[in-house]
């Protein structure tokens, strides 16, 4: 097991309880009080107010719409997830349940990268677990001049291009684990043949499934 003072210069942060790090990093498979669950869900949190005051900020010039298009982006399962690869978390996972090994999905990473910044809100404060932010994802939310538009985004664009109704989603299955699932959803666009697709949330599948669509529907034109 690596030591988790080694996960201390990329956080940025000295741990005066470290318990709350390793917690960050464990998989509870159900196990509210063992496992990151309740750490998400404050991570979640801390990170929308910062990185909602860093687009406000950043884009003084923008209408709220194109903010939560960025927002929406730079807080996306996706985005999460490769930080928390780059930063070598998956190495330090591990499981409240030793029987019971860890899938590294994108949907555990990105919780375990919110996580660990409510780790560090709770240890060294707001400031902190800012730093961490504004350091991780100020790369990214440079990456478009423009707001980034998602699949879902461009697909209900071209329905409305067309006269047409808005796409309509729905959920089709769901398996696997309750700490590991796998959504299936399905997108039709009134006139065309519907798509599917599946991923680790309802909302990366549905994006998939709206993705998996509108280049059908441009290849047909």
């Amino acid at each position: 097991m690596k030591k988790y003072k080694n996960l201390y210069p990329c956080l940025g942060h000295s741990f005066k309880e470290e318990t709350l790090l390793k917690k960050a990093l464990t998989l509870g498979f159900g196990d509210h009080f063992s496992g990151y669950e309740r750490l998400e869900f404050l991570g979640d949190r801390v990170l929308g107010v910062i990185v909602a005051q860093m687009l406000y900020h950043t884009f003084p010039d923008e209408p709220e719409g194109d903010l939560a298009r960025r927002f929406s982006d730079l807080t996306r399962a996706e985005t999460l997830a490769v930080i928390a690869k780059n930063l070598n978390f998956d190495e330090y996972l591990i499981s409240a349940t030793p029987s019971n090994k860890p899938d590294l999905t994108k949907a555990v990473l990105s919780d375990v990268c919110e996580s660990v910044i409510a780790a560090l809100f709770l240890d060294g404060g707001f400031e902190t677990a800012q730093q961490f932010v504004v350091r991780y994802w100020t790369d990214p939310m440079n990456q478009f001049t423009a707001p980034p538009v998602d699949s879902k985004t461009k697909l209900q664009e071209w329905a409305q291009a067309r006269g047409l109704p808005l796409p309509v989603y729905a959920q089709i299955d769901r398996s696997g684990p309750d700490h590991n699932p796998v959504f299936t959803m399905q997108v039709i666009v009134q006139g065309y043949d519907p798509e599917c697709a599946s991923g680790g949330s309802k909302r990366e599948a549905s994006q998939e499934a709206a993705k998996k669509l509108l280049q059908r529907l441009e290849n047909h034109e």
